[in-house]
């Protein structure tokens, strides 16, 4: 039974034990303890190996240990060295390299945040990355090292997949809605792009068998929305009032940096790729679908 290396144990990496258990031997790199996590993994027969990104030194155990790697981990909030630097990356790379067997595969989970402002334009795994915040120039630096090393002899095939937003039923802006923060009118709004947490996991899963070497992915659904739409669909499913719709210039008075650079960047995901290439038959093709199933898990 081959064996499977896990790298960051969040939401969408855990939605992937149920695909993975019977076909592989798992393992999970953890940075500390965590009971409940634990809890779960035992469940599903995964190996707890612990170690930190942050801390290379130990990182020894991961050296030969797998034959495929899930590389889920996101870069650091910030960069010692570059604030457009991912050192857990690298850090990862340098503890696989040490082994005398290396992966065969490694799969990364990274961002459509990549490409910037693209003006609401449709755009294909090959348009160029302009990234605009320090977290996306972070994830390009990641995925620039992966490719790299999967380009080098011997090394894993890499595969990259690039998602947008990510959805479920306890991932959701319920309490914003509640809060009835505003959203941009019409003239302002942006284009956005969503996939539903299960659909990503599988995508992952997926990759591993199928995800060409060096090659990136968009794993974003069908939808075509733009963000007040988004949370209007998420309002209506839960019964919620609708945001209010306000000016960019009121918005900036009201809102963090933060959200207000998500509504700084407009871009719409072509996902032929995914579906041709990796075969993949969303299980929630459009946010009509999964915030219908989220309403009944609610």
């Amino acid at each position: 039974m081959q064996r499977l290396l896990i790298v960051g144990c969040g939401d969408v990496a855990r939605r992937t034990l149920p695909l993975l258990t019977r076909r592989y031997r798992v393992y999970a790199l953890l940075r500390k303890t965590d009971a409940t996590l634990s809890a779960e993994l035992s469940r599903f027969g995964v190996t707890r190996i612990y170690g930190d990104l942050d801390r290379p030194e130990t990182l020894r155990r991961l050296a030969g240990l797998a034959n495929l790697v899930l590389h889920f981990a996101p870069p650091p909030d910030s960069g010692k060295l570059s604030a457009a630097f991912d050192p857990r990356t690298r850090h990862l790379i340098a503890a696989l390299q040490r082994g005398k067997i290396l992966p065969r595969r490694l799969i990364y989970i990274s961002t459509s945040g990549i490409y910037g402002d693209c003006g609401g334009a449709v755009i294909a795994e090959t348009h160029p990355a302009q990234p605009r915040s320090a977290r996306a120039k972070r994830r390009v630096d990641a995925e620039a090292q992966l490719r790299r090393w999967g380009r080098t002899p011997g090394a894993p095939a890499v595969s990259i997949l690039r998602a947008p937003g990510i959805y479920a039923a306890e991932r959701l802006p319920l309490e914003r809605i509640r809060r009835n923060d505003p959203v941009l009118n019409q003239v302002d709004d942006v284009y956005t792009n969503h996939i539903h947490a299960d659909d990503l996991a599988r995508a992952s899963v997926t990759a591993l068998r199928r995800g060409r070497p060096n090659r990136a992915y968009h794993v974003s659904d069908d939808s075509t929305l733009r963000m007040a739409d988004w949370f209007d669909a998420v309002a209506d499913a839960f019964s919620l009032p609708r945001p209010p719709r306000v000016s960019r210039c009121e918005a900036e008075k009201v809102l963090s940096p933060a959200v207000l650079s998500f509504m700084a960047e407009s871009r719409r995901l072509d996902n032929a790729r995914l579906k041709k290439e990796l075969q993949m038959r969303l299980i929630y093709p459009n946010i009509a679908a999964g915030l219908a199933a989220a309403r009944k898990e609610s």
